[in-house]
């Protein structure tokens, strides 16, 4: 069990409205790794048959987002109000359907988006058919402040800690052993690298050489997979760091563009010898949570936290 600060940490409410998938319509191409342009679906909106325990690389899309795509369309004075939702917000944390025909139904947040600023949320399937473009999605955020009181030196953050302790995490010689689906070296992370913090949003493995895709086992790589990325520094912005290490979720799909690729969102990371990955098949979220197409049933966040 770690012990932690979960206790005195505030609870808020955020809210945002379902998006609309998003495609320039002047120029829709996409041109993959070799130079061949592509039109395809992007971001946002409400995928309807993509879900946590998906495969990352197979669908054929850009940065596919399972399930319910969150955001708030506002004016530069208003961005703070956008950082509430994006930031607040925590992988495992409850939503509500506020509007529309389902009002009143429950989801699980499973990933953040950056660039575009989405919440990713999941929803059964019966919420889905009735949720609509528009509808608002209000989030019980909590987590963001998480403090580990016996590994002070690992920074925690986008977690919810009633999902932390379905981890499996377990302390061994003074070090933290988490199970991960895969480890990765912090080489082969592109698109948002060098980001200010690490509080929102995600940053992506780059998926170009084929060598490091069969290298590392990326071609089984998972939407909700835990993954190790080593000297990897992510406490103050996403950087390169030598004995480092991150802890991450993806929480998106693949894309065919240079430097992009499945988006990771950091949980935890440090740059001393405080995390040891142990690979296992089933460190993934729609596991720890109950969600995607893997699970039927879903255990309330709210009971689980406290």
């Amino acid at each position: 069990m770690l012990r932690t600060n979960k206790q005195y940490l505030v609870e808020k409410a955020v809210s945002g409205k379902v998006s609309s998938p998003r495609i320039p319509l002047k120029n829709p191409w996409l041109i993959d790794y070799g130079g061949e342009p592509h039109v395809m679906p992007g971001t946002g909106g409400i995928t309807y048959n993509v879900s946590v325990g998906d495969s990352a690389l197979d669908f054929v899309g850009d940065h596919i987002e399972p399930g319910v795509s969150v955001t708030l369309m506002t004016s530069e004075a208003e961005r703070s109000v956008l950082g509430g939702l994006s930031i607040l917000t925590c992988i495992g944390n409850e939503a509500r359907v506020m509007s529309g025909q389902a009002a009143g139904a429950r989801g699980v947040v499973t990933g953040k988006h950056g660039g575009v600023e989405h919440v990713i949320i999941d929803f059964s399937r019966a919420t889905l058919d009735k949720l609509a473009i528009g509808d608002t999605i209000q989030i019980r955020a909590f987590g963001q402040g998480l403090e580990l009181k016996d590994f002070p030196e690992v920074h925690v953050m986008n977690i919810d800690p009633g999902l932390l302790g379905e981890f499996g995490i377990i302390t061994r010689n003074k070090q933290m052993v988490v199970p991960v689906t895969h480890a990765i070296p912090a080489s082969i992370m592109g698109s948002g690298i060098g980001s200010r913090h690490s509080y929102s949003g995600d940053y992506d493995i780059q998926l170009g050489e084929r060598e490091s895709i069969r290298k590392f086992g990326l071609q089984n790589l998972r939407i909700g997979d835990v993954i190790a990325i080593n000297d990897a520094d992510c406490r103050f912005g996403r950087s390169m760091r030598s004995g480092a290490m991150s802890i991450g979720l993806v929480v998106h799909g693949a894309c065919i563009t240079s430097g992009h690729g499945p988006g990771v969102t950091v949980l935890l990371t440090t740059t001393g010898k405080l995390i040891v990955p142990k690979i296992e098949e089933g460190a993934n979220l729609s596991v720890y949570l109950g969600t995607g197409r893997e699970n039927k049933s879903r255990r309330s966040r709210s009971r689980r936290r406290h």
